[in-house]
């Protein structure tokens, strides 16, 4: 079943904000990645930005996954009524993630359109018709 995954955006203070959660709900960092790690990308950021959270999640048991990243105000991004939170969605299959993709960006605006990326997943962003950010993930297996 297609899992809903709460993903979460800050201005810099992802790092400060994800620790506070951890520290109430307990849990461990399944992934913590800065915009320096990204092939290519820390070379057109400014150095404040560099060390900012890109991804991080938070595995707070088997059910709850709590996710969040930076908004870089030098790549114009705006913490505004409504881009606080996206809906990820974890798919079970490239196809599932298609279907959801293909259906809930009707109407919509496509951010990131749906591919393969560096990580290793197959995903995408987009805003639906009714203004909803959300994220589709589909984890390739590990081989």
């Amino acid at each position: 079943m297609t899992q809903l995954v709460p993903y979460l955006n800050f201005l810099g203070n992802t790092e400060e904000a994800m620790s506070f959660y951890k520290s109430v709900f307990g849990g461990e960092f399944i992934t913590f990645q800065r915009f320096s790690d990204v092939p290519g990308a820390a070379d057109n950021l400014p150095e404040k930005d560099k060390n900012k959270i890109m991804h991080i999640a938070l595995k707070i048991n088997n059910n709850i996954t709590l996710m969040a990243t930076d908004m870089l105000e030098s790549a114009g991004h705006q913490l505004i009524s409504g881009n606080q939170i996206s809906l990820s969605l974890n798919a079970e299959s490239k196809e599932e993630a298609d279907k959801i993709f293909n259906g809930l960006s009707i109407g919509g605006k496509v951010e990131m359109p749906i591919q393969d990326t560096f990580w290793g997943a197959y995903f995408g962003i987009w805003s639906d018709k009714y203004g909803v950010k959300w994220m589709i993930n589909y984890d390739y297996p590990k081989s």
